[in-house]
């Protein structure tokens, strides 16, 4: 009985303060709400505009004219394709876990909301500025594996099994060059904040100071996020569509959605770690120098994709542990030789 009491105590203290109050807590609850209803939208339009930027992007490198019939210059083509997908029938494998089945996508799709919500996208315009961000962003992007394999299992299907497992395998061996070509900065701002880092950029970008981090955080983003020449995930001439073999409909347009906003939050990262941010001229906005340095990087992607053939899958790991991961070690043996180097001056000096 003490114990209920004390917890209704503590219970009825909360609520207390959380009404002490009340207009800056309906004031946070709003500006949360706002946040959270910006990005979604974000990854929507990134995924409508992305798409059809895909087919436009494919058409110049194969010199095709790519979509140009539906609207001005085949404009409205995605909003088509979006509203055709959202007519299909929703199948779902006789066989399959139904609960695993279903849920993958969701968590595929939820996993781009809450790493763009840590991306400062101009000065104060983080929704969430965490003093750990990019910790959080890598944590939760490494969640994607795990709604491939789901995908994979809950389909009962072989095909897709071996792309989960094909999926698992190969973003946990990029994950780890990726997270070391991040320490270099880290190490240079000594802050796990991305806000402090952008502000750490006022001079000199660290894609200057950290080149060899910079290629190798791209290498390894676009096999996170299982594009070409890295897209062993769903290789279509071994495994078909590997784990999204069996979904239709709206939920294959979630792992869709995925993709893309994965693509964007990893460019939007790679932009806020290496590129400087919103750190730019001030004959532009800050936030108009973001999204400039994000679409520069995700139209390196897409160039990527349409230029290089896949990789066999052999070639991708070895790839991964013999080449990406001992320079991604060697990276931050130079930037600690180098700190200490530029610590040591001013007491030689001295």
């Amino acid at each position: 009985m003490d114990t209920l009491n004390n917890l209704f105590l503590i219970i009825a203290a909360a609520i207390r303060g959380l009404f002490a109050d009340p207009h800056s807590v309906w004031a946070d609850i709003t500006m949360d709400v706002v946040a959270f209803l910006a990005v979604i939208i974000i990854i929507v339009l990134a995924a409508l505009v992305l798409i059809l930027l895909e087919r436009k992007v494919a058409g110049w490198t194969s010199q095709r004219p790519g979509p140009n019939r539906l609207g001005p210059r085949g404009w409205f083509q995605t909003i088509a394709d979006a509203l055709k997908l959202m007519g299909k029938e929703d199948v779902t494998p006789a066989n399959a876990d139904r609960l695993i089945f279903k849920v993958a996508p969701m968590i595929m799709f939820s996993l781009p909301l809450m790493t763009l919500a840590v991306i400062p996208y101009g000065k104060g315009m983080s929704p969430i500025d965490l003093d750990l961000g990019i910790f959080y962003f890598l944590a939760i992007s490494a969640l994607s594996t795990l709604a491939l394999l789901m995908a994979g299992w809950g389909s009962n299907n072989k095909y897709s099994l071996l792309g989960g497992m094909r999926a698992v395998a190969q973003m946990i061996s990029y994950e780890i060059p990726l997270i070391f070509s991040l320490l270099g900065v880290v190490m240079l701002t000594e802050s796990l904040s991305l806000t402090k880092i952008v502000e750490a950029q006022g001079v000199v970008p660290f894609i200057v100071l950290q080149p060899l981090a910079f290629v190798i955080y791209i290498i390894a983003g676009i096999a996170e996020v299982n594009r070409a020449p890295f897209d062993l995930v769903e290789a279509d001439q071994e495994v078909v569509a590997g784990p999204f073999t069996e979904y239709t409909g709206l939920r294959w347009g979630l792992f869709f959605l995925g993709e893309y906003g994965n693509m964007t939050a990893v460019s939007a990262l790679a932009a806020t770690v290496f590129l400087g941010g919103w750190q730019g001229p001030a004959i532009l906005p800050g936030w108009i120098w973001f999204w400039l340095k994000t679409g520069l990087v995700i139209f390196f992607m897409m160039w990527v994709r349409w230029t290089f053939p896949r990789m066999r899958i052999d070639h991708l790991m070895h790839f991964a542990w013999k080449w990406l991961l001992p320079l991604s070690i060697l990276n931050i043996l130079l930037t600690g030789l180098g700190i200490y180097i530029y610590q040591l001056i001013p007491r030689i000096g001295g």
